[in-house]
């Protein structure tokens, strides 16, 4: 499995705990930064992310930034990706099980390291489980593709 990992400076203290976090647990991550806190501007690395994850480049992403809305919404605007925020457990499970959200997104200034790290680890450890879900998958997806092609 690789990982995009993405964030901006305010994420850049949460995300260098997961991706040591990552490295450790001898996963794959493609870091698309940032690396400094100089400001950045978050949509150009969610989006980055996100479309390595729609082109099958990686497998699944983790982008930080200080509340994780931000890049939640714009990972969202990536035809294929599901982006799902959490700052619980729960929520990182049924992103998986229920939604199959390739994307966790999680703010540095809601949580601390150790409640991502968990977080991460039961999103990775989740699959998605099918069942009556994959109906309602089936029609987010159909949502992207009417908008894809309205586009063209």
């Amino acid at each position: 499995m690789i990982i995009a990992l993405g964030c901006d400076e305010a994420g850049l203290p949460l995300m260098d705990v997961l991706r040591d976090y990552l490295t450790k647990q001898n996963i794959a991550v493609h870091d698309f930064g940032v690396h400094s806190t100089d400001p950045v501007d978050y949509p150009d690395v969610a989006e980055a992310a996100s479309k390595a994850v729609a082109d099958g480049e990686c497998e699944r992403a983790i982008l930080v930034c200080g509340t994780g809305i931000g890049m939640s919404i714009t990972a969202n605007k990536v035809p294929g990706v599901r982006a799902a925020l959490c700052h619980d457990t729960y929520s990182a499970e049924r992103a998986r099980k229920s939604n199959d959200a390739q994307v966790i997104t999680m703010g540095a200034r809601v949580i601390g390291p150790e409640l991502a790290k968990k977080i991460i680890e039961v999103w990775l450890e989740s699959d998605f489980a099918g069942g009556n879900s994959t109906r309602k998958v089936e029609k987010m997806n159909a949502v992207d593709e009417r908008y894809r092609q309205q586009r063209e």
